[in-house]
């Protein structure tokens, strides 16, 4: 089902269409696709079915909430009550959860309907769908591909049309690098924007949908307060509706050189290129952004998230650490005699990283950039290297903003020769949640319709 959730609510509340008739056209649209995309994990049509029942009643009484009937997921990280929690891995004990995570709570809250969690590589450290779990999860546009990841389900399911919503969550790019290989909207918001549990350095959670104005709705109801996250912003009530935007007059940064990582694709060069002419043409000001991220910033940061992930496993018993993904396991030992010098020092680079991004993107309102400088690489490979000692290559334009917190969201920008799809980043200052999704808006209407994907 293609509908957007905006216009789902509003045949609900027109009386044209049911929240029951909308579930079960999603329910078999999964049961035809879902054998050769992999992207859900406890699916759960029954529950969904009773969900949608409910919410039917509750617009005829006229109790719906702002989510109230829309068929949605949750990535399979994101907690919830009584479902375990494999973080992707086969290495796992599978205990029900305690409680919803906070996301799983607002969207319940809001009346969506829940049709089942969404699939994730091993600890989410992967561009792709990878997992010893999971069957790998495969990319909509060409099933060959990777969706990305590592919010790999969110994606498949979001561009295969298993309803509108998607929740997935985001610390280097986990939800725009997807977003941008499935032709989605893909946002991360302000660190601090959602609240999370547990919460870390640079993790979010974020929509992923196929239109801005459905991630917008979906904000408004993730971004709710939740005491549970000590690292969240204080709340405030922004009007997420509101998606007007005057091009004419922004300063507008342009990074097609990220200064580490990967070479930009000349097919994703050229489409940013294009996306940025076209909004220079609705009155912006476009100049250059030079590279502000560095080798020894990406390999910092490798150091210490190698350490953190050798802690975790390390710790595990034998048997159980034997079942983690090869490509994980390998990557992570590299992180097994780092000493505690080097792995402060990978650390620091976090601050270092993060100083830089604000500092070279303040002169901008906004800043565009390819998501990602390559297009998605095979289904069977972990990442666009699949090499686990160069892990983080396909991640310097995404990664600097989770790192200093700012809002960026990924939108098609245009298609490869081979037909699939290219993500063009938008950032924003720190806080601007609202500019971006609204220059990502204006951008939706100045590019006009995309190409459809015919599964």
């Amino acid at each position: 089902m293609y509908q957007s959730a905006t216009e789902l609510l509003e045949e609900y509340r027109a009386g044209r269409l049911s929240p029951v008739e909308a579930t079960e056209a999603v329910l078999s649209r999964i049961d035809r696709l879902e054998p050769e995309l992999h992207a859900l994990y406890a699916y759960e049509p029954e529950q969904a079915r009773a969900a949608a029942k409910a919410s039917e009643q509750r617009w005829r009484s006229g109790e719906a909430g702002a989510l109230d009937g829309i068929p949605l997921t949750l990535k399979e990280n994101i907690a919830t009550r009584g479902t375990p929690v494999p973080l992707g891995t086969a290495a796992t004990e599978l205990t029900p959860a305690p409680a919803d995570a906070p996301a799983a709570a607002r969207v319940r809250e809001a009346g969506g309907v829940l049709l089942a969690k969404t699939t994730m590589p091993d600890y989410g450290m992967l561009t792709s769908g990878l997992s010893s779990f999971h069957n790998a999860a495969r990319n909509p546009w060409d099933l060959s591909r990777t969706p990305g990841g590592s919010s790999a389900g969110a994606a498949a399911a979001a561009a295969a049309g298993y309803g509108p919503l998607h929740v997935g969550t985001d610390i280097g790019g986990s939800i725009r690098l997807p977003a941008g290989w499935c032709g989605l909207v893909g946002f991360k918001p302000s660190f601090g924007r959602v609240p999370v549990d547990p919460p870390y350095i640079g993790r979010v959670a974020g929509p992923l949908t196929r239109t801005v104005a459905d991630t917008a709705l979906l904000m408004s109801v993730l971004s709710r307060p939740d005491s549970r996250d000590h690292m969240s912003l204080p709340p405030s009530e922004l009007p997420w509706a509101d998606l007007g935007c005057e091009v004419a007059g922004l300063r507008i940064g342009l990074q097609l050189d990220p200064g580490a990582g990967l070479d930009v694709e000349p097919e994703i060069r050229a489409a940013v290129g294009e996306a940025a002419r076209l909004l220079e043409a609705a009155g912006a000001t476009v100049e250059p952004l030079a590279p502000f991220l560095t080798r020894e910033m990406l390999d910092g940061l490798d150091t210490f998230w190698r350490v953190r992930a050798w802690c975790d496993i390390s710790s595990l018993p034998a048997d159980r650490r034997a079942k983690v993904l090869p490509y994980i396991a390998e990557w992570a030992e590299g992180g097994a005699d780092v000493s505690g010098a080097a792995a402060y020092r990978g650390f620091s680079q976090i601050d270092v990283m993060s100083v830089a991004a604000v500092r070279a993107t303040a002169p901008f309102d906004f800043v565009l950039s390819p998501t990602c400088p390559v297009s998605a690489p095979a289904a069977d490979w972990a990442s666009p290297t699949n090499d686990p000692q160069r892990p983080f290559e396909h991640i310097p334009f995404t990664v600097p903003y989770n790192m200093s917190g700012q809002p960026a969201v990924s939108v098609n920008c245009g298609h490869t020769g081979d037909g699939l799809p290219i993500g063009l980043q938008i950032a924003g200052r720190r806080f601007d949640d609202l500019g971006v999704l609204r220059l990502a808006a204006a951008f939706e209407v100045i590019r006009g319709p995309q190409r459809a994907l015919q599964v």
